[in-house]
């Protein structure tokens, strides 16, 4: 059996870093770990070819060696898979699909004539697909109706990655969130219970990458890497030694809730096992916002303080905003501009809410007739609430823009980049020396030359750089590479703004429809008596 596993595009988001890529000569900034991991699963006699569309587009001689092809997407690469599966279809081939998108949208791909549709987590359903295949039969639908035990799931084939195209690598420990926030999707595929893979298992992934000759970084794409904390502290304390029998080849980056600050012996352990950054959703400094959509984790203790905690321990945060909650009141945008510059947080994705097919809030607003037609809550920073909000959509999306220009306007990003730098706690590890790559030096006199001569910016980076270097000299390396991450914000905040702006106007152009009013509670027992009655 001959499988064309097709991955495909990502549009231009916040975490495609096309400028900061094309510096260092990479296409893409991740690899897709969910489809070589069912190249693993798959029968190991069959044949297995991967075609990355971010990379570049299958062949027609890849088309035509083709028995299967398998595809799998998130909701934002929606756009090209559908076109992806008509494609192979147009040229006869069964086509599978499976991941997060097609398991929450099913019918999507179903109406574009996809025959196999593998569902929930491959560990389950996959080998019904194989029963299938080997049965002869040419369609079916494949679900689950538990969670899979990942410490059966084998190493994935990274080998059938084009690896110098990739700027990191990725491995996932667990799967699943503790956690109950309303409008995230994580707990509705992976469940509340964080399974974990075993530190021997994770290890073994390393080992393969090690093997193959992989020496850059390495993202746990965990969704909340310490959701499992006693599972998580044992892999660390084996990977510490690990990184260090291996003169730490790889640094590590993940994601994680923000009651990480509140646990010492964890980011000393990350910090020791290589671990430089970590992505915190914080979402929202409004508390009110915090309770209503059930981010109860983010409301026990100063979040200013814990992002801070976490920078002076040695890690680089990365932080999610959402505007456009219920009850949100005017300026919402301001104040999360106020929150990051305040604590210092350099890199943010910032997005308008959207309802995610089958998430708690989609229920919710779906009950109350909110939710737009023909939006699925395409989770981009270009794009529109998909539902009614409770204030003016045209405010949100003008408090959004202009936050997120003010967030990544060179100097203000300079600046805070600066201030978390200067707090940050040192690397408890070092790599053995080694004489930088030419494309590393060009890619830094490229950042140089751009915001250090050319651009506005010349005095503060110069200023900045100087002073990293004689009061925190440790954190430089990882200092400039952060600074370089402008390039990209330059170009991508000037998208943002433009795209939100039509799509602004569109919406004003078929009628401004008024701010939804929560019907009171006490209305809503009185509706329902006289019904009843």
């Amino acid at each position: 059996m001959r499988i064309l596993l097709v991955y495909p595009i990502f549009p231009k988001t916040f975490w495609s870093y096309e400028k900061i890529l094309e510096l260092v000569d990479r296409k893409v900034l991740l690899p897709p770990l969910g489809l070589v991991t069912v190249a693993a699963i798959l029968p190991q006699e069959w044949e297995f070819k991967l075609v990355d569309r971010n990379i570049r587009s299958a062949t027609e001689e890849e088309w035509a060696w083709a028995d299967v092809v398998i595809l799998s997407a998130m909701i934002v690469q929606k756009e090209d898979l559908l076109g992806q599966i008509q494609e192979a279809k147009r040229r006869g081939k069964l086509v599978a699909v499976g991941g997060p998108y097609p398991t929450s949208v099913p019918h999507e791909v179903e109406n574009v004539g996809a025959d196999f549709l593998i569902l929930d987590e491959g560990e389950l359903t996959l080998p019904m697909f194989i029963e299938a295949l080997q049965r002869g039969e040419t369609s079916g639908v494949f679900r689950a109706t538990e969670k899979p035990d990942v410490t059966s799931t084998p190493i994935p084939r990274f080998d059938l990655l084009e690896l110098n195209a990739y700027d990191m690598m990725s491995v996932q420990f667990s799967r699943g969130c503790p956690f109950q926030c309303e409008f995230c999707d994580i707990i509705v595929l992976y469940g509340r219970k964080p399974r974990t893979k075993t530190p021997a298992q994770l290890l073994a992934e390393l080992d393969c990458l090690y093997e193959l000759g992989w020496r850059r970084g390495v993202f746990m794409v965990d969704d909340n890497f310490i959701g499992n904390k006693r599972n998580v502290k044992l892999l660390l304390k084996e990977l510490k030694v690990w990184m260090e029998e291996h003169q730490y080849p790889f640094r590590f980056d993940t994601e994680a809730s923000v009651d990480l600050a509140q646990d010492p012996e964890m980011l000393e352990l990350m910090v020791e096992s290589g671990f430089s950054a970590v992505f915190l959703g914080i979402e929202t400094p409004d508390e009110d916002s915090l309770q209503l959509t059930k981010k109860f984790q983010n409301t026990r203790s100063s979040l200013a303080d814990a992002v801070q905690t976490i920078i002076k321990a040695g890690l680089r945060p990365m932080a999610g905003f959402i505007i456009g909650f219920d009850g949100e009141k005017a300026g919402a945008g301001d104040r999360i501009v106020k929150f990051a510059e305040e604590a210092g947080i350099p890199s943010t994705t910032f997005a308008m809410l959207q309802a995610l097919p089958n998430t708690a809030l989609w229920h919710r607003l779906k009950r109350e007739g909110r939710l737009r037609e023909n939006q699925d809550g395409n989770i981009n920073q270009t794009t529109l609430m998909n539902f009614l909000p409770t204030r003016p959509l045209e405010d949100i999306g003008r408090e959004y823009i202009e936050a997120f220009c003010t967030l990544y306007d060179p100097v203000n990003y300079l600046d805070r980049t600066y201030r978390c730098f200067l707090m940050m706690g040192l690397p408890k590890w070092k790599a053995p020396s080694k004489m930088p790559e030419w494309i590393v030096v060009k890619a830094l006199l490229i950042v140089i030359w751009r915001q250090g001569i050319v651009r506005e910016t010349r005095w503060k980076f110069w200023h900045h750089l100087f002073s990293i270097l004689k009061r925190n000299p440790g954190v430089i390396e990882h200092y400039i590479s952060v600074c370089a991450h402008n390039e990209h914000f330059l170009e991508y905040r000037q998208i943002v703004r433009e795209q939100i702006e039509s799509q602004v106007v569109a919406y004003l152009a078929q009628g401004k429809e008024e701010p939804y009013v929560p019907v009171p509670a006490k209305k809503v027992e009185e509706k329902t008596e006289a019904i009843a009655s």
